[in-house]
């Protein structure tokens, strides 16, 4: 087996190849969000379908990798940024926030719309106060 120096392409070992992290991302990313936040306002101006428009912009996320950006600059916050990714990652939050969506749209096609909008609020506030209360956890 022939000895490499050690540089970027060769890390470790020939048969695994490690690329180092790639550099000046923010320099893709940036024009990026910034074109997603001008579709959203002009969404919201023009009144376009919601759905589409959200669908779009989370495809648009992940397919470039903003989202993970997104989340990497959030953890760059001392102290507070890993707790919030943490918290934002965490699947038990999109578990109960996605069965509140679900209860609610069965009651509003039922005709429990009052109902609904004091049921989010209890839903939000319970959420408001689980992130609270991780993130006081694990500071203390």
């Amino acid at each position: 087996m022939p000895h490499h120096p050690i540089d970027e392409k060769h890390i470790f070992d020939e048969d695994e190849v490690i690329t180092p992290p790639k550099r000046g991302a923010w320099k893709m990313m940036l024009p990026v969000l910034a074109l997603l936040i001008i579709i959203g306002v002009l969404a919201n101006h023009y009144h376009w379908d919601t759905k589409t428009t959200t669908v779009g912009a989370l495809l648009v996320g992940f397919y470039t990798g903003l989202v993970g950006w997104l989340l990497g600059v959030i953890t760059l916050v001392p102290i507070i940024g890993p707790i919030l990714v943490k918290i934002l990652t965490m699947s038990f939050i999109w578990l109960l926030n996605a069965v509140g969506y679900l209860v609610s749209y069965i009651a509003i096609k039922r005709g429990y719309s009052k109902d609904v909008i004091s049921y989010r609020s209890v839903t939000i506030a319970l959420l408001v106060g689980i992130v609270i209360g991780f993130v006081i956890g694990h500071l203390l």
